[in-house]
């Protein structure tokens, strides 16, 4: 397919400094690129969604009945006799 001489200039292209060079700028480009987008979308998107808290449901029964409010108008406190 290809001739000995186009595989040697190929082979010396790809493995010159300057071809290595070009790729690594490029990559870095591309990663730089990607965290300042990435920063970017974190900072001003957030805003706009709110954020609700989750009110997580109690363990126990007993700790919601004694929460509650109860029937009567007693307070359930006793009183200390002198």
């Amino acid at each position: 397919m290809f001739n000995s001489e186009v595989r040697k200039l190929l082979l010396q292209v790809i493995s010159s400094w300057q071809v290595w060079a070009v790729t690594v700028v490029l990559v870095i480009y591309v990663f730089l690129v990607n965290y300042v987008a990435r920063l970017y979308r974190r900072r001003y998107r957030a805003p706009m969604i709110p954020k609700f808290k989750k009110i997580k449901p109690e363990k126990n029964q007993e700790n919601a009945e004694k929460a509650g409010a109860s029937d009567s108008d007693d307070m359930e406190l006793e009183e200390e006799a002198k």
